[in-house]
């Protein structure tokens, strides 16, 4: 049994990692486990924070008669993005390289903690699309995520990673839900 636990930041996700050491790798002696974290696409374009006289125009043939100096491109109606230079980008990338590295450590101290054998693997791109990708490549026969458990108002604004990924993905999802502060009082 291949089982892929999707992490990131959230304490969520390390619950749930914990929860299927402990409730589904600790019952299957032969399962291997990899602990997947997806790390967004490093893009070129960004929102400004602050505002620029350019900003103000509406020509997106600006755009493209002064890509040297910027390029804001519209992607709305009243949204523009900004050209982020190479060197801004090599930081943004190194930034993110090191808090992959932080999320996967922090993951695989737990495993530690549980003397569960795990590999690691960072991914780039959209975390629902990535993670569903990850699984179908790595041939997982069970994913486990946690859930933040956003309300239905929120989830119907932000959209979530679980619920996606309930439907999308190509073996069977595991959501563990955060434990209940209640309960553990």
């Amino acid at each position: 049994m291949k089982v892929v636990a999707a992490v990131d930041a959230s304490e969520e996700s390390l619950h749930a990692l914990s929860w299927a050491l402990d409730n589904v790798v600790r019952p299957h002696p032969g399962a291997s486990v990899v602990v997947l974290h997806v790390q967004h696409h490093a893009n070129h374009f960004a929102y400004p924070v602050a505002g620029h006289d350019l900003l103000k125009t509406n020509a997106p043939e600006f755009a493209l008669k002064n890509y040297s100096e910027f390029l804001f491109i519209m992607q709305s109606m009243n949204d523009r993005l900004a050209y982020v230079p190479p060197t801004a980008m090599d930081a943004m990338r190194r930034t993110q390289a090191e808090n992959s590295r932080n999320v996967v450590a922090r993951a695989l101290d737990v495993c530690r903690q549980k003397q569960a054998s795990v590999t690691a693997a960072v991914v780039e791109g959209d975390a629902k699309d990535a993670i569903c990708q990850a699984v179908e490549d790595m041939r997982a026969d069970l994913l486990v995520l946690g859930s933040r458990g956003l309300g239905m108002i929120k989830r119907a604004f932000l959209g979530s990673v679980s619920d996606y990924l309930a439907h999308h993905a190509r073996c069977p999802v595991l959501i563990v839900k955060p434990p209940n502060k209640a309960r553990h009082e």
